[in-house]
């Protein structure tokens, strides 16, 4: 064994040791939020779909309306496609803001911006619990990087206070609803924060589409993706045209990435003109979602994630594998994804779901918990 794949394998065993080895899975989507997985069929409670877009007709249709199957390039080469524009205008206005740019994805999308705007002169403060993006951005740009206590106001004023003298710029990075806690943050009162110490605010909204109202503030930048509320792929940013207007001459990974295939932009297209205009697939996932948590004695959530912390990695693994016998898909999500110590259960309710499916997933929970 070469010193590389040696090196590999002892690598491999301290994460099986600590219980957080990944493997992939062979999957096939069916109707109906079911899945088959390396043969078996399941109800997936794992899919950030959360309106049942990604396979529904209208947004099926737009997508093979196209006949370009890739963009060729970088947009700042080949050029932007008319539905990139179309689509950037659409999301400006669902936003309030006056541009917005596509990117990607969502984790090119943060740290893209992220770099733009701050270097080793800035002091960038995120939430504890922000997405690993936003944390690779702040690394990557050089600038000085604090943590506060997840949605805790009080932290980040007295961070604000002890430091925001002592730097250029500011950035707070923070979610709109939090991936696996699902939890809401107090993104007014930050804002309001943010505007006193004259800092801006990054808000990653990749949970939230369709659930959270925008907010349109000076210095906020509202970052979101086309891959999960809106069932495609990519991502985007929406703020000022300056700050588009920044971003796409100095943002590395919208500068140096090919663009997105036009297919892919029409049907993200349609699918947030859908989310727009029916309110009641927009209220759907809560619902149910509350449904859920009533059901189990379990806090109510703002959003359509459901978290069911179990504590360690082992616990986690063994409580999804019970679920699969009951043929319900639901991902043990573990470190370093999560915290250490807080192993869980992450449920995603979706509009697709039927009744009878997230009655079967209630009954099937409170067996195996």
């Amino acid at each position: 064994m070469d010193s590389l794949a040696r090196f590999a394998h002892d690598r491999m065993d301290c994460l099986a040791a600590d219980g957080v080895v990944r493997q992939l899975h062979a999957m096939q989507p069916l109707p109906e939020m079911r899945i088959r997985v390396d043969g078996e069929e399941f109800v997936n409670f794992s899919s950030n779909d959360y309106f049942g877009l990604a396979q529904h007709p209208a947004v099926i249709a737009a997508m093979r309306a196209e006949h370009m199957a890739g963009a060729g390039a970088s947009r700042l080469v080949t050029g932007t496609h008319t539905a990139v524009s179309a689509l950037e205008e659409d999301l400006a206005e669902y936003a309030g803001t006056q541009a917005a740019l596509v990117f990607g994805s969502g984790y090119l999308a943060n740290i893209g911006t992220i770099t733009a705007l701050a270097d080793k002169a800035d002091l960038i403060l995120a939430d504890r619990l922000c997405h690993a993006c936003m944390f690779d951005g702040a690394k990557l740009s050089g600038a000085t990087l604090r943590r506060f206590r997840h949605n805790d106001l009080a932290h980040l004023e007295d961070l604000l206070k002890a430091q925001r003298a002592h730097c250029r710029n500011c950035i707070i990075l923070t979610e709109t609803i939090f991936s696996m806690d699902g939890d809401a943050a107090p993104l007014p009162e930050i804002l309001e924060l943010a505007k006193r110490f004259d800092c801006w605010v990054i808000s990653d909204n990749a949970h939230g589409i369709g659930f959270m109202t925008p907010q349109p503030t000076a210095g906020h930048i509202q970052m979101g993706t086309l891959s999960k509320g809106l069932g495609g792929y990519g991502g985007y940013i929406c703020a000022t045209k300056p700050v588009v207007d920044l971003l796409i001459s100095s943002a590395r990974a919208f500068m140096f990435t090919t663009g997105l295939p036009a297919c892919v932009i029409e049907a993200a297209k349609t699918s947030l003109t859908l989310l727009q205009s029916d309110a009641a697939l927009r209220q759907r996932p809560r619902q149910l979602a509350k449904h859920v948590t009533e059901s189990l004695g379990l806090p109510e959530v703002p959003g359509a994630i459901v978290p069911i912390v179990v504590g360690d990695n082992d616990t986690a693994i063994e409580a999804a594998l019970q679920l699969e016998e009951h043929g319900i898909w639901v991902h043990a999500i573990r470190p370093p994804t999560v915290p250490k110590g807080t192993a869980r259960l992450r449920i995603c309710l979706s509009a697709a779901h039927s009744d009878a499916q997230v009655a079967h997933l209630i009954d099937a929970l409170k067996k195996v918990l």
